[in-house]
């Protein structure tokens, strides 16, 4: 089973990538996922957790997920102790940000960053990250392939927002792969 916890702020998407990646699975790719939020007052940019589960078995743990195989934080202000912690031992951390360097030092998992803020506003016009930090996710784990992710985008949002996230899904992972490849991530 592979577990992500995604961290974000409301507003950024936070539990709609978590149940797109969810839905992408199951919906798809014929495997078993759950995906499910986790927050105080909902409020637009307070702290928001996600958690996403995918299993070629039924899943029947519905509890949070405490030791996780990849965290995406989706903004970089929120990383400290607490997103960094229940990290499996091959885990991998997915942050929004152009500066991976201040990271690397308070963990020893592998980092892998993107601007995915930038790649939003390009796109979007708007800094909501979640399909960019998506697109990131698939290149780097490849628990699902990128037309599946683009099918459960297209199924699971308004067809206004739809084509222009399946594209910022693309170009993320694309740039993510290309760093992969030639060995900068």
């Amino acid at each position: 089973m592979y577990e992500i916890r995604w961290h974000g702020r409301g507003g950024q998407g936070g539990f709609t990538v978590a149940r797109l990646l969810g839905m992408a699975a199951s919906v798809f790719e014929g495997q078993h996922s759950l995906a499910f939020p986790s927050f105080g007052p909902e409020r637009r940019g307070a702290p928001v957790l996600g958690f996403t589960r995918i299993s070629e078995t039924r899943i029947t743990d519905r509890s949070m997920v405490d030791q996780c195989d990849y965290v995406v934080v989706l903004d970089e202000t929120l990383i400290g102790p607490g997103v960094l912690s229940g990290l499996k031992e091959n885990a991998v951390v997915l942050v929004n940000t152009c500066d991976p360097e201040p990271y690397r030092k308070m963990t020893d998992r592998k980092i892998v960053a993107i601007d995915a803020t930038d790649l939003a506003m390009e796109i979007l016009g708007r800094p909501i990250t979640n399909t960019a930090m998506l697109g990131a996710l698939l290149a780097v784990s490849g628990l699902v392939s990128l037309k599946s992710a683009q099918e459960a985008i297209r199924s699971g949002m308004k067809a206004s927002i739809a084509e222009k996230n399946c594209i910022i899904v693309e170009k993320a992972y694309s740039l993510v792969k290309g760093e992969l490849i030639n060995g900068q991530a």
